[in-house]
């Protein structure tokens, strides 16, 4: 038996600023959509040509609070081939929330607090 990892899910509370948070920070577009007839939900599953793993984002029509993400000690890892590059979009868009030098590593945090590792191609 093989169990193969296939997507995530986030909760966010604004789709289309994640979804243009997504996009420039990490080169995630949607992939496909669904929504439910009566408008209570919409989810987005976002992905790129480097992996078939999706992140899928559901926005609730009923939730208007942040979400609580307890200690926030969970987080998705994306390798990048250009580390310098990354580093220097996400400084300038102003997400980066933890960096680790000695590790070279660090991580962005998006619109609704989700923290994101960014790991060099080593």
């Amino acid at each position: 038996m093989k169990f193969r990892m296939v997507h995530e899910n986030y909760n966010v509370l604004n789709l289309e600023k994640s979804l243009a948070f997504y996009k420039e920070a990490l080169g995630l577009t949607e992939i496909r959509r669904k929504e439910a007839s009566d408008g209570a939900y919409i989810i987005v599953f976002v992905g790129n040509d480097a992996s078939d793993f999706q992140l899928e984002l559901t926005w609730l029509k009923d939730w208007e609070k942040p979400y609580n993400l307890g200690d926030n000690e969970f987080h998705l890892a994306f390798r990048v081939d250009d580390y310098e590059a990354a580093h220097e979009l996400h400084e300038k868009m102003g997400c980066i929330c933890y960096e680790n030098k000695k590790m070279g590593i660090y991580f962005i945090s998006d619109p609704d607090g989700y923290w994101l590792e960014i790991v060099p191609t080593r």
